[in-house]
C-alpha cells in the first residue's frame, strides 16, 4: 500500500513537471526584441474592413541604413518588392508571420533559417513591422519587449568597470487569444 501511494505521488509530480518543461512555444506568449532602434511614428490601427484604411503594423522613424534584426527565430518566406517597396517576411511556428518593410536592402534569401537577432536587412528612413496570425493582421506592440538591463555600480576610483550583463527584453501583457 505504502509503495503504491509513493508511486502515485511521483507519477503526479512527474506529469506536472513534464507539462511545465515540455509546454510548447504556442502556449506561451512571445516576447521579442525590437527589430530596429527608432521612434514609433504611427502605431497599429486596425482597419474597419479588409479594404478599409488603417495601419496594419507599426511605423518607425530610423536612421538611414540602420540594421533590421529578426525579432524571432523562423524561416524566411518572402524577400522582394511589393508596389516598389522592399519587404522580408519571416514565418514562425503557430501560423505567425513577421513582416519587415521599407527596406533599402536585404541580407537574406527565401528559405534561410534565421534566429532572433540575425540581421535581415537595412532600412530607409522609415521602417514597417507587422504581424499576421492565421492570416489576420494583429498589433505586434504587446509582443515587443523593452530592453532592460540590471542596474550596476561603476567604480569611481579609476579602476576598470566589469562588463555589464546583456539587456533582456521585457514585454507588457501578452495579447489574449493570439
Amino acid at each position: 500500500m505504502r509503495r503504491t501511494g509513493w508511486m502515485a505521488a511521483w507519477m503526479v509530480a512527474g506529469g506536472l513537471a513534464a507539462s511545465l518543461i515540455f509546454s510548447t512555444a504556442a502556449d506561451a506568449a512571445p516576447c521579442w526584441q525590437p527589430p530596429v532602434t527608432g521612434i514609433v511614428v504611427d502605431p497599429f490601427r486596425e482597419p474597419a474592413c479588409t479594404w478599409c484604411a488603417g495601419n496594419r503594423g507599426i511605423e518607425y522613424r530610423v536612421a538611414p541604413h540602420s540594421p533590421v534584426r529578426s525579432a524571432a527565430t523562423g524561416r524566411v518566406g518572402f524577400v522582394g518588392k511589393v508596389a516598389g517597396t522592399r519587404y522580408v517576411v519571416v514565418e514562425l511556428p503557430g501560423q505567425r508571420r513577421l513582416t519587415y518593410g521599407r527596406l533599402a536592402s536585404s541580407r537574406v534569401r527565401v528559405g534561410d533559417v534565421v534566429v532572433a537577432g540575425t540581421e535581415l536587412a537595412r532600412t530607409t528612413t522609415e521602417f514597417f513591422f507587422g504581424l499576421r496570425v492565421d492570416g489576420v493582421y494583429v498589433d505586434p506592440a504587446p509582443f515587443i519587449g523593452r530592453l532592460v538591463g540590471r542596474a550596476r555600480l561603476v567604480p569611481v576610483d579609476g579602476s576598470e568597470a566589469r562588463p555589464a550583463p546583456p539587456a533582456q527584453a521585457r514585454c507588457r501583457v501578452a495579447a489574449a487569444g493570439r
